[in-house]
């Protein structure tokens, strides 16, 4: 494994290295350069236009400013944005990233576990009317126009019954005397959710590694509790409220990601699951007299898992390119809303970044399915 994974390093770097030069040129082919979104401007002299060029580094050879992007690209200096002057590139990644990673992680991890868990339930009961109606739910919803839905779901929710927020990120008449910046109190929650998400999937694995059925019953009290423990920390910290003001404008957008995504996986669990239940140590479990839950869930389920788990972690690709259609409906300030505003600015230093951090999380995705592969599937091993 460690020789393995030393090779697929090794093929990350000649990759992204190839990704940062086809994303360059690419980028340069467009006509004009940032200068130009000035050029609109008639009062702006010429001059002042070629001015603006040389402080940003456009005067220079197109050679010359290719080598300087691989210098800086592989240095760690992903220079300064042209449309946030004077802000790093890095920097205004930090701020986008983790608000697009939580929405689509969110949801996809929900549509994910909604999918498996109603696909096994169809597939172990063909013909049943749960088949039939999660089916035709769920094909609907999955080939749905995923703007008109998100303009649906917010005509309903927010201007109808009025239960959610219309978007963005947040009220801005509930931060105005907020001692806070909403950066530090978004923080503040990611750092609370990962702690509890770590404490969430530790318990209930500690206690079925326990082997007493007693101890395992109390798992989800246990988790309820770590839950109140979240909540009170929020509470006596004193951003409370602000941390709610931006949970109700997460939760349309979670919603309808869940409800557009879980069909896939659900259809695909189902069809693995079809596969997998003629297989012979099914009717081998069946012979020994095991029961059915049992052999649905340690056998047929998770021998179906391989397929399932490889289009999660690649649908975690698209949660930081693919989201410029719900960041857009809803007004979320993400990474996808970042990266179109970039592109229509000419904004070649954050363009650059964003491209190179999405290949580095796709290539890395990679790996993670290969590690899976070995954990899920004892007969796979790589040499």
């Amino acid at each position: 494994m460690t020789g393995y994974l030393l090779r697929r390093a090794g093929q990350i770097v000649l990759t992204l290295f190839l990704i940062v030069t086809f994303a360059f040129f690419l980028v340069q082919a467009q006509p004009g350069d940032y200068a130009s979104f000035y050029a609109l401007n008639p009062d702006l002299p010429y001059e002042v236009r070629e001015q603006i060029r040389a402080s940003f580094g456009l005067d220079k050879p197109l050679w010359q400013q290719y080598l300087i992007h691989l210098r800086n690209t592989f240095t760690g200096n992903f220079g300064v944005s042209f449309g946030h002057f004077p802000r790093p590139v890095m920097d205004v990644l930090w701020e986008r990233v983790p608000r697009t990673a939580v929405l689509f992680l969110t949801a996809t991890v929900a549509s994910f576990y909604m999918g498996f868990f109603l696909g096994k339930a169809i597939a172990w009961r063909r013909g049943s009317a749960l088949e039939y109606a999660a089916t035709i739910s769920g094909a609907t919803l999955f080939t749905a126009f995923t703007p008109a839905f998100a303009l649906m779901m917010i005509w309903i929710f927010a201007f109808r019954l009025g239960w959610f927020p219309v978007g963005k990120f947040l009220d801005p008449l509930v931060w105005r005397s907020a001692d806070v910046s909403a950066n530090y109190v978004f923080g503040f929650m990611l750092v609370s959710a990962a702690l509890f998400s770590v404490f969430a999937f530790a318990v209930p694995l500690a206690l079925r590694r326990s082997g007493r059925v007693r101890l395992r019953a109390a798992a989800a009290p246990v988790i309820l509790a770590g839950a109140v423990v979240v909540a009170l920390a929020w509470g006596f910290s004193g951003i409370g409220g602000l941390a709610l003001d931006i949970l109700k404008h997460m939760v349309l957008p979670i919603v309808t990601l869940t409800l557009i995504s879980f069909a896939g996986t659900m259809l695909l669990t189902r069809n693995s699951m079809l596969e997998t239940v003629r297989e012979d140590y099914i009717m081998a479990a069946r012979a020994k007299g095991l029961p059915e839950n049992v052999v649905r869930d340690r056998h047929a389920a998770r021998n179906a898992l391989l397929p399932v788990v490889t289009s999660l972690v690649y649908s975690l690709i698209f949660a930081i390119d693919g989201s410029v259609i719900i960041e857009g409906v809803f007004s979320w300030p993400g990474t996808g809303m970042t990266l179109l505003q970039a592109v229509r600015t000419e904004d070649l230093p954050l363009v650059l970044g964003a491209m190179l951090f999405i290949g580095l999380f796709s290539l890395l995705a990679h790996v993670i399915v290969d590690i899976l592969y070995v954990y899920l599937d004892p007969r796979i091993r790589y040499q």
